[in-house]
């Protein structure tokens, strides 16, 4: 079953602040609802479909009670920092099957302000593998070193290379006046940056911080009645 044309992006939300220690996650996704939702000219009592990742195994059960909501589909599937890209699939999946008409994607993080960061390592080992890598205190971005050495190895990718990554994606952010930080840089400035864990210098790490996003998708035949052209 095919899925063009059913559903459409009716409105979305990026949260303004990078840091907010005074803030929950849940007040994050909840003030990201409104500004989607607002967006969109619809209200909380019209989501029916409620989509979410990162706030633990119950956590978008959870998500729903704090926001009042009983909707008729959820979803919380996770593959990372991409989840909520796939969700927006997902969503549209949902409402071409009738599952639901009006669904809501939300993402809220206090990482950057929270005692202990995202992928600082710490954590218990959930995966059979992980018995042999936790006793040597592996972090996400060593995880991630480990995976550029071996894409070095392989495919003679160079440092300058994984580099322009970083500066390209640094570009796109002073597009973005709610961006983290705007001011270029060159790949000289991110191999002159320290090294965090070889390959990977600071500069080529993805930076954390607070935020958090919606975005609402409607039914093709919903979204055309709205305040917004649809995408």
């Amino acid at each position: 079953m095919s899925i063009k044309g059913k559903a459409a992006v009716a409105g979305v939300y990026e949260h303004p602040l990078r840091w907010a220690p005074h803030k929950t996650q849940y007040q994050i996704m909840a003030e990201s609802a409104r500004g989607a939702l607002a967006d969109a000219g619809l209200s909380l009592k019209d989501v029916d479909g409620l989509f979410t990742s990162g706030v633990g195994p119950m956590g978008v059960v959870s998500l729903a009670e704090h926001l009042n909501l009983y909707p008729d589909y959820l979803d919380s599937n996770s593959i990372g920092g991409s989840s909520f890209v796939s969700h927006t699939g997902h969503a549209a999946a949902a409402i071409a099957a009738g599952y639901c008409n009006v669904a809501l994607i939300l993402y809220g993080s206090t990482a950057s302000s929270d005692r202990f960061a995202i992928g600082t390592g710490g954590g218990g080992s959930f995966d059979p593998p992980e018995q042999f890598e936790s006793c040597y205190g592996p972090t996400t971005v060593g995880d991630y070193a480990l995976v550029a050495q071996r894409h070095m190895y392989e495919f003679g990718t160079t440092s300058e290379q994984l580099a322009e990554i970083a500066v390209t994606i640094r570009r796109h952010a002073s597009l973005n006046p709610l961006a983290k930080f705007h001011d270029p840089i060159t790949v000289e400035d991110v191999l002159a940056s320290r090294v965090v864990s070889s390959p990977l210098h600071l500069l080529d790490c993805c930076m954390i911080s607070d935020g958090g996003g919606a975005v609402v998708v409607t039914s093709a035949e919903r979204a055309r009645d709205l305040k917004k052209k649809p995408v």
